[in-house]
């Protein structure tokens, strides 16, 4: 039951035929025409110019702004948990050691 089964490999059956040969070409090379010089070659496109008017630009140091206050907020509000958990552990040291020491001053 937890034998693996391992598939064997079917024989070949009917007539196996040898490989192709394959024989080389010659290659011919095509007779290039010359171009007309009717045809005038098609300008590059222009890329696009980005214009700022004075509303894309409030625009984006709104945006900026605002980014920057969400990060900072993120950024202090986790470095205030860390250092309200930091007094919090030693607040806890410092109850623990004191209820140890009266401990050991009453026996």
């Amino acid at each position: 039951m937890f034998r693996p089964k391992i598939p064997t490999m079917p024989t070949p059956t009917g007539q196996v035929s040898p490989p192709a040969v394959v024989e080389p070409t010659t290659i011919v090379p095509a007779v290039q025409t010359p171009p007309h010089p009717s045809v005038a070659p098609a300008p590059a496109p222009s890329r696009p110019t980005v214009q700022l008017t004075p509303g894309t630009a409030l625009a984006l140091v709104g945006g900026g702004t605002a980014v920057v206050l969400v990060v900072g907020a993120v950024l202090v509000s986790m470095l205030l948990a860390v250092a309200i958990t930091g007094a919090s552990v030693a607040v806890c040291a410092v109850v623990l050691r004191s209820l140890l020491a009266s401990e050991t001053k009453r026996r």
